[in-house]
């Protein structure tokens, strides 16, 4: 790959893990595509794309990052970095600056998910504790990954991590898209997210979209390589931009 080829980040969502890439990170390591899955905080927007941001600056050269499900609000704020040159949102929140999650699904009817998920505080040192938000581990193969085993399904209930209920009301402090190319996959069976604001977010941003009907929100798990499809576009076309800009500023030296 070129020099410029941009290193893929993938940024999981609520209630999983980067274990949901495994199948996506293998085809883009069968392409030669630099690639890494850090862990999403999940404590809430603000702090989970500064954890990001500071993923991203870590790398030397530029960057796509890929968000699912939440992390697509992630990284719509941390797309600002720098080096980010492109965006890729898989059945995700595309926030507007200003925006929150709670705000973005209000203006559209509530996917079943939202029937099925359960509160709690998680305990803190010398705090009240952290009001969390997990789905029930019995309704979570058929909301979150329909399309997948039902042994793989429950496996992903049993290891599911909480969000920050705070992660549904802050709002987005910028909005990379405006600034950046971005892609996103439509999951068409989304029973987390109502399919309707992924497409809304993805025509909003101007993304290149592409829709899997009957994909449900676990779609990098059960598709992993029409996911990994989209993302080598954005590598290519990206790549091929900064190598252009390379080739400008050796020009202008």
């Amino acid at each position: 790959m070129s020099i410029s080829t941009p290193t893929v980040v993938l940024v999981h969502g609520a209630f999983a893990d980067a274990a949901g890439w495994f199948g996506v990170v293998d085809e883009l390591q069968r392409d030669g595509i630099p690639v890494i899955a850090p862990p999403n905080p999940l404590r809430g927007l603000a702090s989970d794309a500064a954890y990001v941001a500071s993923v991203a600056a870590r790398i030397d050269g530029p960057v796509v990052l890929v968000g699912h499900s939440y992390g697509g609000a992630v990284i719509t704020v941390a797309g600002t970095a720098e080096n980010v040159v492109g965006l890729v949102y898989v059945a995700a929140y595309v926030l507007e600056e200003g925006e929150s999650l709670g705000e973005l699904q209000g203006r559209f009817p509530a996917a079943p998910l939202a029937a099925h998920l359960r509160r709690w505080t998680c305990p803190v040192e010398g705090g009240a504790g952290v009001p969390e938000v997990g789905v029930a581990e019995e309704a979570f193969p058929a909301v979150f990954a329909a399309d997948v085993s039902a042994s793989v399904g429950r496996v992903l209930a049993a290891c599911q991590r909480p969000l920050a209920a705070s992660a549904f009301t802050e709002t987005a402090s910028a909005a990379a898209w405006k600034a950046k190319p971005s892609w996103a996959v439509v999951a068409g069976a989304d029973q987390a997210i109502n399919p309707e604001v992924e497409r809304f977010g993805a025509k909003r941003a101007g993304a290149t979209t592409v829709e899997f009907d009957g994909a449900s929100h676990a779609v990098a798990i059960s598709r992993p390589r029409a996911v990994a499809d989209l993302i080598r576009e954005a590598v290519r076309a990206t790549g091929e931009r900064a190598t252009a800009g390379e080739r400008a500023t050796r020009r202008k030296t």
